[in-house]
């Protein structure tokens, strides 16, 4: 008999732990936090850089010495200041400025010497329109503007100028943002200095294709 007893007084005991156990609050599994986007990259802002490449192009000498066209090539390499507005349509105007030394000249026979061109500097302010809505990060863009640079003509033996002269370029290019403020582009540019630095009667004029590449920094 109080063997049954105790066996009685345990499986009420055991049932009064269950129906405790039952009546505890269930833990909810835990939700996994939502994914956020990483932000979207702002253009926006004033950017420094260096920019290097090279230029290749025609000119003549026109007057008492005269060549027909001839080619030109040499290097270019300076430095790059800028401002981006990006717009909320994705679209990114900018305008940009940069001045580079240059080694860009070529030389062909005239009037039994010789008669060289050469372009010993070079700049440029262009405004510049991007777009971003492909890809935050990466912008292709179409620039022109204004073109600064010397032409310097020599005809051998007989004499030599040095004319600083304005003109245009057009072009286009792309740029992406690489790692926190950096960015790196590429870009072309179609220059035309027009004629300058006459010698002795003839003028000489300088049109050059520019491939170079940048980079930046934005602040």
């Amino acid at each position: 008999m109080k063997k049954l007893l105790l066996a009685s007084v345990g499986f009420v005991a055991l049932g009064i732990a269950s129906a405790s156990a039952a009546d505890l609050p269930r833990q909810m599994p835990a939700k996994a936090p939502a994914y956020m986007p990483p932000p979207l990259y702002n253009w926006t802002g004033l950017y420094i850089g260096i920019n290097g490449g090279g230029g290749f192009g025609r000119s003549d000498f026109s007057g008492a010495f005269t060549t027909g066209s001839f080619d030109t090539s040499g290097g270019l390499v300076g430095g790059t200041i800028g401002y981006n507005w990006q717009l909320p349509n994705q679209f990114v105007l900018g305008l940009e400025g940069d001045l580079d030394w240059s080694n860009i000249r070529g030389s062909s026979a005239c009037g039994g010497t010789s008669c060289e061109t050469r372009n010993d500097w070079l700049g440029t302010v262009r405004g510049r329109v991007g777009y971003v809505g492909w890809w935050d990060r990466v912008m292709p863009y179409i620039t022109g503007g204004l073109a600064v640079g010397n032409i310097k003509a020599d005809i051998a033996g007989v004499g030599s100028s040095d004319e600083t002269k304005a003109g245009w370029t057009v072009g286009g290019g792309i740029e992406a943002a690489i790692a926190g403020p950096w960015t790196a582009k590429v870009e072309y540019l179609y220059v035309d200095l027009g004629n300058g630095s006459a010698v002795a009667g003839s003028d000489a004029d300088f049109k050059a294709h520019v491939v170079r590449a940048g980079l930046n920094y934005r602040f």
